[in-house]
């Protein structure tokens, strides 16, 4: 079940951005379950309300679309994994496979040990080489992005990968504070 300080204060009222922010996986829920937010007639602002939103699309129940964002966000919190039990996972052996979803300018400045940039020929490799069992852990620079790549190779059959919660910002903060962290030009600043 969600944390009582996710669920505070999710009401009928709260924007498209607040729900964002609060449940990472919400576009992608939003979207396979009810076709809201994949392309631009369904499309919505981050100052439309739920209500607003649900209202538009065919007067969808709000207490169902928020018991629904919740359900997929308790599923999101199973695929993530801690920047330090990756550290501990890091140390066994075998250790996980690491796939780097930033750019590759982003990886060549830094990265973690041992991690590849992910593609679409690494994607293929894993698909035709690659053990359904193995530890993957993928990551990108804050965790926001990665979410919907691990999802997409557990629905491949690759089960036992994860995401890294905060990306490597989150490992540098948390646990090597040795790794440089950065900034893109177009993020917005730390709160």
């Amino acid at each position: 079940m969600a944390s009582t300080a996710q669920t505070q204060e999710f009401d009928s009222g709260i924007t498209m951005g607040e729900v964002l922010a609060r449940f990472p996986g919400a576009k992608r829920a939003l979207f396979a379950a009810y076709h809201i937010g994949g392309c631009q007639s369904c499309s919505y602002d981050n100052e439309e309300t739920l209500a607003e939103v649900c209202q538009r699309n065919e007067g969808l129940p709000v207490d169902e679309v928020i018991d629904h964002i919740l359900q997929a966000h308790e599923t999101d919190r199973k695929i993530l994994i801690e920047p330090r039990e990756l550290a501990e996972a890091l140390k066994a052996e075998p250790s996980p496979r690491l796939l780097d979803m930033r750019t590759r300018e982003e990886h060549e400045a830094v990265a973690l040990l041992g991690s590849e940039i992910y593609s679409n020929d690494l994607l293929q490799d894993i698909f035709g080489s690659e053990q359904k069992d193995r530890f993957i852990v993928m990551y990108d620079h804050t965790g926001d992005k990665v979410l919907d790549a691990a999802a997409y190779l557990i629905g491949h059959g690759y089960r036992n990968t994860r995401a890294l919660r905060g990306g490597i910002d989150a490992y540098a903060k948390e646990v090597d504070r040795d790794i440089p962290r950065y900034k893109l030009e177009f993020e917005d600043p730390e709160p």
